[in-house]
């Protein structure tokens, strides 16, 4: 790992941390001040509609000014949004709060490019993805500690204080950011002849590596979102949620010290597939019982089941397109996966309630086989083309 992706996975570890830290207050915030109870999570999925308002424009800005100039202008805009979020909660103003979160929304929408980043800084894209997304496991659990140290340590009635080490996170990853050294497109590079969006986006690879990660978020925020729902109406406390979210979290990330050792090893449409088989296995769990170890087991599957399909599907994106046509692709890519995981956010609570638990895992198991055997034919075409070719 060279100086530049170490710089960048500690940058992306201090903005997951931060989105962390906001998810496990922003629906505590939302139910005091928010006006009914119909707009409770409004600060989350503000926060979610921010960031994907952010994905076309950030890769277009970067595209324009360069990667160190975009990620600066995007920590500015996730700064300005503490300040404003500590504002809004010293006035106990929710709608105020509201754009706060959307502010950060938009912050984290840059950061999801880090990723990018990182693979163009290092001559190993596997050893670089990984390591930004292995930065996760230290946002997962320094995230919730943070918001009860310092609401005990630095108590206030609406977890004002909170913001002020929200802030102090966007302050170190900007900080840090004037040290990288990114592989900015040259000019000359910029000048040469590039291919129609259409070309780009049609392409069988690059429609594979989109549509994993689209699936491989969106059912995987969809189960992460509903499994607190579903434990509480079959008798489940607020703190057996957390454990079980908590090895969710790690499951998403742990795994990327090894993922990308295991790309390389076997490639990406094999570990794609084992990732779509471990969610399955995730939704079989869940359907065979209501357990706190069923629960358990099965949110852990299905963060190891994402980890294997989203890092994949990330690094067969970046093998899609040349230098001046990565702004365009990179914000097709975001904008398509990102979209899903806002719908899936807003129609979670509404599957869960409408439809129950059982039902929704029938429906994520349904896609993913359908999903699977369109890897599957893939895998099967590859080999038939090593074949012919040897």
């Amino acid at each position: 790992m060279n100086k530049n992706v170490f710089l960048l996975a500690c940058c992306q570890g201090l903005i997951t941390t931060g989105n962390i830290l906001l998810v496990t207050i922003s629906a505590l915030v939302g139910q005091r001040l928010s006006p009914s109870e119909s707009f409770t999570t409004f600060p989350v999925a503000m926060q979610m509609f921010g960031l994907l308002l952010a994905t076309i424009p950030a890769s277009w800005i970067m595209a324009r000014v360069g990667r160190k100039v975009g990620f600066s202008i995007g920590n500015s805009m996730g700064l300005c949004g503490t300040i404003l979020g500590f504002y809004s909660l010293q006035i106990d103003e929710f709608w105020l709060f509201s754009a706060a979160t959307w502010l950060i929304g938009i912050g984290i929408g840059f950061a999801t490019l880090y990723r990018f980043a990182a693979i163009e800084a290092s001559d190993n894209a596997s050893t670089a993805l990984s390591a930004v997304m292995a930065s996760g496991v230290i946002a997962a659990i320094l995230g919730p500690n943070m918001a009860v140290w310092v609401n005990h340590h630095y108590p206030h009635v609406n977890y004002a204080n909170v913001f002020i080490a929200l802030s102090g996170l966007y302050i170190v990853a900007l900080t840090l950011l004037q040290f990288v050294t990114f592989n900015e497109v040259k000019h000359k590079e910029k000048q040469a002849p590039t291919r129609a969006w259409r070309v780009i986006v049609t392409q069988p690879k690059f429609i594979i590596a989109v549509l994993v990660a689209m699936v491989s978020y969106s059912t995987m925020n969809l189960l992460m979102t509903a499994t607190p729902l579903a434990m509480h109406r079959h008798g489940f406390d607020l703190a057996e949620s957390a454990l079980v979210i908590e090895w969710h979290v790690l499951g998403m990330f742990v795994p990327s010290f090894f993922t990308g050792k295991l790309i390389q090893r076997i490639g990406q449409l094999p570990v794609m597939y084992g990732g779509i088989l471990l969610i399955i296995a995730c939704c079989i769990v869940n359907l065979f019982g209501v357990t706190h170890l069923h629960f358990l087991f099965a949110l852990m599957l299905l963060g190891v089941g994402w980890n294997f399909m989203f890092i994949s599907a990330t690094q067969m994106v970046s093998e899609t397109y040349l230098p001046a046509e990565r702004a365009k692709a990179q914000a097709t890519n975001e904008f398509c996966v990102y979209s899903m995981v806002t719908f899936s956010s807003l129609f979670a609570g509404w599957l869960e309630s409408s439809l129950g638990w059982q039902a929704m895992n029938w429906m994520v198991f349904a896609v993913l086989m359908l999903i699977a055997f369109g890897i599957l034919t893939r895998l099967r075409v590859s080999k038939s083309k090593q074949v012919e070719a040897s």
